[in-house]
């Protein structure tokens, strides 16, 4: 039974989501950093929110842990890249506190333009100051949109609803989804000159931090209004107190600071400035949502292999895993075969798929390739640190999908670039759940890959099978089985044998001495 920790607080639904789906789970939360080291490697999966960081130091003590589920969207807290190296799967609900955070970004609009909270501590102090708070109308305002992604795409509707304009920032967004969106696609310099009000949804990274960095902000139209309820690190918080102070920024609120807890700032205190505690996904409804979320996901993961919303490897539904699944043992297998077999330094690889295969999800299959090839460079690889292993050694991946019907209902095609040319392997599936290879360097032979097996690339001769029987069997080396394959009559052979022990480095040069041999080499699967 896999077992899994809740490390932070949660809606004590998650824990029965788990326990219904059998997954074994503990909750202890507030674990300090060598307390959280010291019991980590019992758990498969992990449970968070904000409040545990998972460093390289927890991922080094986890040596059990598969994946960990973040329920909410943000996870600067965990140290993906590592995590992948590790092999875990790193996931976070990003539609959970969707609305929630769209809502929050909404209301800080209105508090903006109308001084709201300046306003509250006044009157509650005693003073009727009408006069001193003039706002300013949100209607016909031009609303700039900085991330149009689920959470940008849920504030562009409300905004369209209070009969705003909306220009949206997004190198992703495609004119197609913008026009379904109602809003005008821009640069971030149209839209920093024209925007009333900018509001931040993005995910923090190299290409988004500081954003609105000082040069950024001096191009903002005079009285723009800023919020930010997605990072902090997304807006240079010393420019924005100088464009507050200087009065070129009308307002600014923000959910979110590049430290947090942000107990003190700079902007505190600033005139036309308002700060709430990264109250941007705290509703009720929402810390209900991905708390069941993450349970549900991490369970289905570790009972089904079914992957959502995973941030380091690509998504495979609960539904689609039983159908994928045999595919990813195909796969593995003709990653393996050709990773022992071609012993160049690869830089390209190219994976197709045809007739059933084709209408699969090719993402998962192309992981799995890659975790069999690697597995020439590391034991501990997974589809997880597979591309990322890939990736670090320089190997250029292609995946190709033919809608062309061929000699089998399903076919996957491994190909390698090497010093001798393009060598590619072939594979289906016998009764749509046994992998078996179909082809190999352009020569026909059927075989199971599993298990000890002798490779032996020979020239066609008769007794060569009788020769190589002989040498096992003197040495006491059971043959399970044994596939052949040839180009023509008397020219390029394969031999591939299933044995029941390893074949000693001697037996091998015995086999290579004899006559019309090629090359001998040992696999295993």
């Amino acid at each position: 039974m896999p077992k899994v920790l809740i490390s932070d607080k949660m809606d004590p639904q998650a824990a029965q989501i788990f326990r219904d789906r059998g997954v074994e789970v503990d909750e202890i939360t507030g674990l300090k950093p060598d307390q959280l080291i010291e019991i980590i490697g019992q758990y498969d999966g992990l449970a968070i929110r904000s409040s545990t960081k998972v460093t390289k130091e927890i991922l080094d003590a986890a040596t059990n842990l598969k994946v960990i589920g973040r329920a909410g969207i943000g996870v600067d807290n965990v140290d993906i890249p590592y995590a992948s190296a590790k092999g875990v799967v790193v996931m976070n609900t990003p539609f959970g506190n969707s609305i929630t955070t769209a809502e929050h970004a909404i209301a800080l609009m209105f508090a903006l333009a109308r001084q709201l909270p300046e306003a509250d501590a006044s009157t509650q102090a005693g003073k009727w100051e009408k006069n001193r708070f003039m706002g300013v109308e949100v209607t016909g305002k031009t609303l700039g949109l900085i991330g149009a992604g689920n959470i940008g795409s849920i504030v562009a509707s409300r905004a369209l609803g209070l009969k705003m304009k909306v220009a949206a920032y997004d190198p992703f967004l495609t004119p197609e989804r913008a026009v379904e969106m109602g809003v005008e696609k821009v640069t971030l310099d149209e839209l920093l000159a024209k925007a009333d009000f900018i509001t931040l949804h993005t995910p923090l990274t190299d290409q988004t931090r500081n954003i609105l960095s000082k040069e950024n902000l001096a191009k903002t139209k005079k009285g723009v209004r800023i919020i930010n309820c997605a990072r902090g690190g997304l807006i240079d918080e010393a420019a924005l107190k100088e464009g507050l102070d200087s009065g070129h920024i009308a307002g600014a609120a923000l959910d979110v600071f590049q430290t947090e807890p942000a107990t003190d700032s700079p902007l505190f205190g600033t005139p036309n400035f308002i700060s709430t505690p990264h109250l941007g996904a705290s509703t009720s409804e929402a810390q209900v949502n991905v708390a069941l979320q993450v349970a549900e996901q991490l369970s289905d993961y570790l009972m089904t292999g079914g992957v959502t919303n995973a941030l380091n490897m690509p998504s495979l539904s609960a539904e689609e895993a039983p159908k994928v699944r045999p595919y990813l043992s195909l796969a593995e297998k003709l990653g393996s075969l050709v990773g022992q077999l071609a012993h160049d330094n690869l830089t390209n690889i190219a994976i197709e798929v045809e007739g059933a295969a084709a209408e699969l999800n090719i993402k998962p299959i192309t992981g799995a390739v890659l975790t069999g090839l690697m597995r020439r460079y590391s034991d501990t690889v997974n589809m997880v640190n597979a591309p990322f292993l890939a990736r670090e050694r320089g190997i250029s991946v292609r995946e190709v999908r033919h809608e062309r019907e061929g000699d089998y209902h399903t076919l996957l095609r491994v190909t390698v670039e090497t010093s001798q040319g393009a060598r590619s392997v072939a594979g289906t599936l016998f009764g749509n759940a046994n992998p078996r290879l179909v082809e190999l360097f352009g020569i026909k032979v059927e075989a199971d890959l599993d298990g000890e097996m002798l490779y032996i690339n020979n020239n066609d001769s008769p007794g060569f099978i009788g020769s190589v029987g002989s040498i096992l069997g003197a040495a006491g080396i059971n043959i399970g089985t044994f596939h052949l394959g040839r180009r023509d009559a008397g020219g390029d052979a394969i031999l591939l044998l299933s044995v029941d022990e390893a074949v000693p480095a001697e037996l091998m040069r015995q086999i290579e001495a004899l006559p019309n041999v090629r090359l001998v080499r040992p696999l295993k699967f």
